[in-house]
């Protein structure tokens, strides 16, 4: 089985989906890599690395896809909806595609899929269960999303974090307010910490108060009664508007208190809640900064600008997309254990298992012989519940 890797087409995206390290593992299980000519040069990876792990370096696009049985991508269409639509025309019928696919936000990109007869796979749907930890690539990249959305505040703000004892007197440390404690904030708690703040931490999971405690955040409790949280995947649940109303009010105060506002709250595939209105960023001490990672999915924040930075009322708010690609060696390295890890689990024995029983396979499985197979996904576009059996 051939497996193609094609250079990133996203705006700004500089992570390459395979790294030289994990090529030895899948040409062991019987794998050729094609790599399109220079893909990982923005990440770190040129081309001669590759070749010392036998990889064939191709000089056109097309010829990845025309020779590959399997295409690799970090951003593939439904995530790279302007971009990835000049790639449609290369993919074949049965060519298996594995990347982030974003399928929820952009079905319609999906459909487009189908109808070129694609087997296709979403990464950002890997179920967070023990065995497929090591695929988890939505984890992987909020981890470094939370830790570079801390670095992103420390420059940005007018104040130091730590505590220093000077000669010319003590700098009290900033207070940095994590508002959701998933993957991200998590790793912005223990960045932040590290840097020396105070830290504070809400989530509407009172569950994760202890991970939160173990990292020397303070947690925040609000008395706000929530029921069924979390979804069945480990993510915060999507709550109703006069939750998320009662939730700002309680709020306000919190974050008027603290220098740095990191929100982290997103629900996959759907906007992300506003938890901060602009009478709270009024609230807030000129000089603060609000960095609100959420802003992909339209942001946390009312006054975030996605892709951009904004200050009001003496508060500067960031919206930084894509922030992952911003750190592009480790990144891609963290991706392509995971896909990698995918991959190999798919072709146990060396042949596609495309087996209904296989958790892991079925919830990321997403079109196949021309069909949506993805039952969520199926129901967004208005087609039936299920399709013909066997076509799974």
């Amino acid at each position: 089985m051939r497996v193609g890797i094609a250079r990133e087409t996203f705006p700004g995206e500089r992570r390459v989906a395979l790294v030289p390290a994990v090529i030895p593992a899948l040409t062991k299980s019987g794998f050729e890599i094609l790599l399109e000519k220079g893909a990982g040069d923005s990440a770190g990876f040129p081309d001669p690395m590759y070749q010392e792990k036998g990889v064939r370096i191709v000089d056109e696009r097309s010829e990845v896809f025309d020779s590959s049985d399997i295409i690799l991508q970090v951003l593939g269409l439904g995530a790279n909806p302007k971009a990835g639509v000049s790639d449609l025309k290369l993919f074949h019928e049965n060519q298996i595609i594995i990347g982030f696919l974003d399928p929820f936000s952009s079905p319609e990109s999906i459909r487009k899929l189908a109808e070129r007869k694609t087997t296709t796979f979403a990464m950002e749907l890997i179920p967070r269960i023990t065995r497929a930890q090591n695929m988890d690539a939505l984890s992987s990249m909020a981890t470094i999303t939370g830790y570079k959305a801390v670095l992103l505040a420390a420059e940005a703000l007018p104040k130091m974090f730590p505590m220093l004892m000077t000669a010319a007197g003590t700098i009290t440390p900033a207070r940095v307010f994590v508002v959701g404690a998933g993957v991200a904030g998590l790793q912005a708690i223990a960045t932040a910490r590290r840097l020396g703040a105070v830290v504070y931490s809400y989530d509407i999971r009172p569950a994760v108060k202890e991970q939160v405690e173990s990292l020397g955040a303070k947690f925040v409790e609000l008395p706000l009664e929530a029921k069924d949280t979390e979804e069945k995947t480990g993510y915060a649940r999507a709550m109703d508007e006069e939750f998320y109303r009662k939730q700002r009010e309680l709020m306000t105060r919190v974050v008027a208190d603290n220098d740095v506002v990191i929100t982290t709250a997103a629900v996959p595939g759907k906007k992300a809640p506003v938890l901060i209105t602009e009478e709270m960023v009024k609230s807030m001490k000129p000089g603060s900064l609000i960095v609100d990672v959420a802003a992909e999915r339209g942001g946390n924040c009312e006054l975030t600008h996605p892709g951009g930075t904004l200050v009001k009322y003496g508060v500067t708010i960031m919206g930084p997309l894509n922030i992952p690609s911003t750190v592009p060696y480790d990144a891609s390295q963290m991706y392509a254990r995971n896909i990698s890890n995918f991959l190999l689990h798919l072709f146990k024995g060396g042949k596609p298992t495309f087996d209904e029983e296989d958790e892991i396979i079925r919830e990321t499985i997403i079109t196949r012989h021309g069909e949506i197979v993805n039952s969520r996904l199926r129901e967004i576009l208005g087609l039936s519940s299920a399709v013909e059996r066997g076509k799974v």
